[in-house]
């Protein structure tokens, strides 16, 4: 097993465990935009959303900031 897997681009090859941060980046704008999230970013490893409020939301990986864009939605309703 190397862990790498086939990217669907031109026989380029990525970790098994590598995110595809754009495709990620694009997910995140689409679920939480309308909620008054926007400037999603990842810089080194460290994901990021701003709330409409000011506050920045960030986590490890996209799950997690989701998880934690989720958690702050629920306590502004």
């Amino acid at each position: 097993m190397t862990g790498t897997a086939k990217a669907g681009t031109a026989g380029q090859r990525r970790a098994v465990f590598a995110v595809d941060e754009d495709a990620a980046l694009a997910a995140l704008e689409q679920a939480w935009a309308d909620g008054g999230y926007h400037a999603f970013s990842v810089d080194h490893g460290t994901w990021s959303a701003v709330g409409s409020a000011g506050v920045v939301l960030t986590g490890a990986i996209p799950d997690e900031l989701d998880r934690k864009i989720r958690a702050h939605w629920q306590e502004m309703q």
